[in-house]
């Protein structure tokens, strides 16, 4: 069936309190559900993020994103706004080309306190809409967004490179941008049942080439206020299987933010393979809310 990718008109970020933002966290599935219904969580997981294992998913088919643009900053002139001067990098998980490059994502690379692959595939819908296009298609999304309030956002990768970018060249292009933030979209593949947003915060880790001390408190602060923009823009409840009904996990094996060195989230924006929330996240409105939230989320930490 057709995607459609392209953003419809996008509008400014109105950020809440960050009263209101932590408030929305801490309801319950039912209680920020926006109709969606809460469950016991199902079958556990396979850890989701970057560093996720690799998909079964069916293979993707359909039109794929066009690259748009290199993962430089954008040239253009920015609007002067209540971003100006910040710097977002946005991390959109996986790439297009990652399945035809099997060898080359499977390479081991240092995440500080171990190897782990490259990178992974992604997972896709049951109908094969790819997570690679989803994450791509809201970067796109939120980089419009951030850049209408005066930011400078890079992209780790805009699918104009063969595979990868590789989780500790992700980590690398956020630090060696001295971002202010830096977001990894992604979306899961979970059992059906399993429903729900998650965003991932870095533990505290020392070892190797991984120090995350002197983020994990600003990076529990950018995915906390995330949490609860993305929960009140999209209607969509926290995790039903993973965070407790918060909307937020902490894990301390994922090389893109062990390798860190500025407050980094992954958003698990929800479950590929659960009907209900693949139709959420095959929707281009539902996706340019989910954009939204991003930025709100963004933005009421970098104002904050």
């Amino acid at each position: 069936m057709p995607y459609d990718d392209s953003p419809p008109p996008t509008r400014r970020a109105r950020p809440l309190s960050v009263a209101a933002a932590l408030a929305a966290v801490c309801l319950t599935a039912a209680g920020c559900g926006g109709g969606q219904e809460p469950g016991e969580a199902g079958a556990a997981s396979p850890r989701p993020g970057g560093d996720a294992a690799t998909s079964t998913a069916p293979t993707p088919t359909g039109r794929q994103p066009e690259p748009a643009s290199s993962a430089s900053p954008s040239a253009k002139a920015l609007p002067k706004g209540p971003l100006t001067g910040r710097t977002v990098v946005i991390d959109p998980g996986h790439n297009p080309g990652n399945r035809d490059h099997t060898r080359e994502i499977n390479r081991q690379v240092d995440i500080g306190t171990g190897r782990k692959e490259c990178d992974t595939t992604g997972t896709a819908t049951n109908d094969g809409y790819a997570e690679a296009r989803f994450t791509l298609d809201v970067s796109h999304r939120l980089r419009a967004l951030l850049e209408a309030e005066g930011a400078r956002v890079r992209l780790t990768h805009d699918a104009d490179r063969p595979f990868g970018p590789c989780i500790d060249e992700r980590a690398r292009i956020g630090n060696e941008a001295k971002a202010d933030a830096v977001v990894s979209v992604h979306a899961d593949g979970s059992a059906v049942g399993n429903r729900g947003f998650h965003v991932i915060l870095p533990a505290g880790v020392k070892g190797g080439g991984a120090d995350t001390s002197k983020i994990v408190k600003s990076s529990a602060d950018l995915g906390a206020r995330i949490a609860g923009h993305f929960a009140r823009m999209t209607g969509s409840a926290p995790s039903n299987y993973i965070g407790g009904n918060t909307g937020l996990d902490t894990r301390d094996d994922l090389g893109g933010l062990n390798l860190s060195t500025v407050p980094k989230v992954f958003v698990e924006c929800g479950n590929m393979r659960d009907p209900k929330d693949a139709a959420l996240l095959t929707s281009a409105s539902w996706r340019q809310k989910a954009a939204q939230g991003l930025a709100d989320g963004i933005t009421s930490y970098l104002k904050g």
